[in-house]
């Protein structure tokens, strides 16, 4: 019986990700020889080719797959917040907070920037940015955040601070000391967009 090629597409893709992620989780993005991952996972180079262009297309697909594991991670502890506030506090430190797991540290923060440039202009950071958006909005409404800040620039300055913060811990030689500091900055900022009572 065979599979249908939509199938055996999907599982190829997911075997390369896969093979991939464990290189460039373990040696990193520079040591991992595509011929490694793809004999790792019993396939050829050419698959490779195919599904990612190249080694570069190969993580994007792992930062992509990462994040969204991200994502689900940090809705999880902010849907636990007994307020809205605190909500947007805990998704935004828990993000920031994941710089201490290897993998995220290697492959998010420090080989990804260096090879992909900018995370701000990966295609994640859009979706990220708008949640923030519809937070602050809503905040405001609430009267809780402050009604002449504009609630887009707020998000882009506050997700460049995470993202900042998250490589800044990802890098630094003490990463757990370095993660109390940000986070301590990190909030102290976000107290800043609070309304004065």
């Amino acid at each position: 019986m065979h599979r249908p090629r939509k199938e055996m597409i999907a599982e190829t893709r997911a075997k390369l990700i896969a093979a991939a992620r464990h290189a460039f989780g373990t040696i990193g993005y520079a040591e991992a020889s595509m011929d490694d991952f793809t004999a790792s996972a019993g396939l050829t180079r050419g698959a490779l080719y195919h599904h990612f262009g190249d080694k570069k297309g190969l993580l994007q697909a792992v930062i992509a797959e990462i994040d969204g594991e991200m994502a689900v991670r940090v809705n999880e502890v902010a849907s636990r917040a007994p307020t809205r506030w605190q909500c947007f506090v805990d998704e935004c430190t828990t993000y920031i907070e994941m710089a201490l797991e290897p993998e995220i540290q290697r492959i998010m923060f420090r080989d990804g920037p260096a090879v992909l440039g900018d995370p701000a202009q990966w295609q994640n950071a859009n979706a990220c940015v708008a949640s923030m958006t519809g937070h602050l909005t809503a905040l405001q409404e609430e009267g809780i955040v402050v009604r002449d800040l504009d609630p887009e620039t707020a998000a882009r300055l506050i997700n460049g601070a995470s993202s900042q913060a998250s490589q800044r811990i990802a890098n630094s030689k003490d990463p757990e000391a370095t993660s109390k500091k940000a986070i301590a900055a990190f909030k102290q900022l976000l107290e800043g967009l609070r309304k004065k009572s």
